[in-house]
């Protein structure tokens, strides 16, 4: 962070940057059947974050929160597998396991039925990336917090010039966790309120 002045516009260069490399389009996810371990491998180098293994996909796959592999197949996993790891990828730092279950029963009904899916995997997944897509640019186009605000609330603390980057940064990252926070508990409300009905 030496020499990088934290402000707005330096986050918002970062988000910018986040939303270039932060969706694999439909298209692009492998077109040919995988094996598990090219699956960890796919998800670990475009999830970097996440650490997958083969008892997390596992665990996810019997607890029904994603479908079963093709039943005699040495590649059981397909496309659909990986936008249903994918997609899961996204929800995972936001719901829990049940919830993203949920989520996806709303869609999908019974995981391991295709018959019973209103929509399909492919369209959910190109609709959850424009939808992603659209928000990291409305994100880009939105300021973060009062710029103002924030210089006058830095000026009036007082503080020592090397202090002023680290309280500008820690009042960055909490405007941005409030706004994470809100959408998270929003989220929940919602997936939790219609399955209690």
């Amino acid at each position: 962070m030496e020499g990088k002045k934290i402000d707005s516009s330096y986050v918002m260069r970062l988000a910018e940057e986040m939303s270039k490399n932060n969706m694999v389009s439909y298209d692009d996810l492998p077109k040919y059947d995988l094996f598990l371990s090219q699956v960890i491998d796919y998800l670990n180098d475009k999830f970097t974050e996440d650490k997958y293994t083969n008892n997390i996909v596992q665990n996810y796959i019997k607890s029904e929160v994603i479908s079963k592999p093709e039943d005699g197949k040495k590649r059981g996993y397909t496309k659909v597998h990986l936008a249903q790891l994918v997609l899961l990828s996204h929800m995972r730092p936001i719901l829990t396991t049940e919830e993203i279950k949920k989520v996806f029963a709303l869609a999908f009904n019974e995981i391991n039925d295709r018959d019973d899916d209103i929509i399909s995997w492919e369209d959910a997944y190109k609709v959850f990336s424009e939808i992603q897509m659209e928000s990291f640019n409305e994100f880009l186009t939105a300021p973060i917090l009062n710029e103002d605000k924030l210089e006058k609330l830095i000026k009036n603390s007082d503080l020592k010039e090397d202090d002023e980057e680290k309280i500008r940064l820690f009042l960055i990252v909490m405007a941005l966790i409030a706004q994470a926070s809100v959408i998270k508990k929003l989220v929940q409300k919602l997936v939790n309120e219609y399955h209690s009905e």
